[in-house]
C-alpha cells in the first residue's frame, strides 16, 4: 500500500465554483452587465425621458470619431495620464527609497506616507484647489511672490498641471507601499557587495535596485495608466469641471459630461466602449512589450 493514499484527494467538481462565486458575481453584477449594457446602449439613440428609442448601428462612433473636441478630449487625456504616472511613480519612488534608508521612527515616516490614499478624490482634488486658489491660496501667493502669476481658472495649462499635481498626489501613498516592500526585499548581501566593489549610490540604484525593482514598476505602471484614465474623475470634477474651455476634459469626464449633463446617452455610451477598449489595448501591449524588459 503506498504511503500517498491515507491524503485526501482534492476531486470536488463543484467546490472551486462555489469558492469562486462571490467573486464572479460581483465581477458580473458590477463589471460584465453594465458593460454589456453599454455596448448595447452604443448602437441607440434614445430621447432624454427614455421614451422612444431607435436602433442606429455605428452612427454614434461615427459620430465620435468624427468630432474634433473628441480627438482634443483623447489628447488631453493622453497628457494627463502620462503626467500622473510619471509624476506619482517618480516621486513615491524617491520616496520609498529614502524611508527605506531611515532606521530610527520609520514607521512614522512610512504611516504619515501612506495616509493621502485615504482621502476622496473629490477631497484631494478640493485641498490642492484651496492651495493654488489664485486668491486665496498659499501656493498660488507663493508662486506670485517670484513672479509666477497663478491663475488655473483662465489658464488651461495651468488647470491641467493642477489636475495632474493633485492625481498624482493621491495617487503616491500606493505606489510608495509597493515601492517600499520590492526595495525591502532585495538582499541587503547585494548592496554591500556592490559597494565593496567600490560602486556608488546613484550607480547602486541603477545596476542593482532598479532592475530588481521592475517587476514591482511594471505593475505599478499598469496600475497607474488605468487609475489615470478611469478613477480621476472625481478629482477633476471637483477641481476644474474641465474647464477652463476643454482644458482638463479627459475621456471619463467627457462620458459623464454628454451622458448625465447632456443626456446623450447614446453617444456616451458609445464613448465608454471606445474608453474600455482604449484601455485594454493599452494593457495588451504594456503586458506584451514592457514586460518583455521585466527581469523576474
Amino acid at each position: 500500500m503506498s504511503h500517498h493514499s491515507n491524503i485526501p484527494a482534492f476531486n470536488h467538481r463543484f467546490l472551486p465554483w462555489i469558492l469562486m462565486a462571490p467573486q464572479l458575481l460581483v465581477t458580473l453584477v458590477f463589471f460584465i452587465w453594465p458593460a454589456g449594457q453599454a455596448v448595447w446602449q452604443s448602437f441607440l439613440v434614445e430621447d432624454a425621458f427614455g421614451l422612444s428609442t431607435e436602433f442606429v448601428w455605428f452612427e454614434n462612433y461615427a459620430q465620435i470619431f468624427t468630432d474634433s473636441r473628441y480627438y482634443h478630449t483623447l489628447w488631453t487625456t493622453i497628457i494627463f495620464s502620462a503626467g500622473v504616472t510619471l509624476m506619482s511613480m517618480g516621486v513615491s519612488l524617491l520616496l520609498a527609497v529614502m524611508a527605506d534608508q531611515v532606521v530610527r521612527g520609520a514607521q512614522v515616516y512610512k504611516t504619515l506616507l501612506i495616509w493621502p490614499y485615504a482621502v476622496a478624490p473629490a477631497v484631494a482634488g478640493v485641498l490642492w484647489l484651496f492651495m493654488f486658489h489664485p486668491t486665496v491660496g498659499v501656493l498660488a501667493y507663493m508662486l506670485d511672490t517670484i513672479g509666477i502669476e497663478w491663475n488655473h481658472f483662465l489658464d488651461g495649462d495651468q488647470a491641467l498641471l493642477l489636475v495632474i499635481i493633485a492625481a498624482a498626489w493621491k495617487q503616491i501613498s500606493y505606489n510608495f507601499l509597493f515601492f517600499l516592500a520590492g526595495l525591502q526585499a532585495i538582499p541587503q548581501s547585494l548592496h554591500e557587495a556592490a559597494a565593496i566593489d567600490g560602486a556608488g549610490p546613484g550607480r547602486r540604484f541603477f545596476t542593482i535596485t532598479f532592475p530588481l525593482l521592475s517587476p514591482t514598476t511594471f505593475f505599478l505602471l499598469v496600475v497607474n495608466v488605468v487609475y489615470a484614465f478611469f478613477d480621476t474623475f472625481g478629482i477633476i470634477h471637483a477641481v476644474t469641471k474641465g474647464g477652463p474651455g476643454d482644458s482638463t476634459r479627459t475621456l471619463v469626464y467627457n462620458v459623464f459630461d454628454d451622458g448625465f449633463v447632456g443626456l446623450d446617452l447614446g453617444g456616451s455610451a458609445a464613448q465608454s466602449v471606445v474608453l474600455m477598449v482604449l484601455v485594454g489595448l493599452m494593457t495588451v501591449v504594456q503586458f506584451r512589450f514592457v514586460e518583455r524588459k521585466v527581469q523576474y
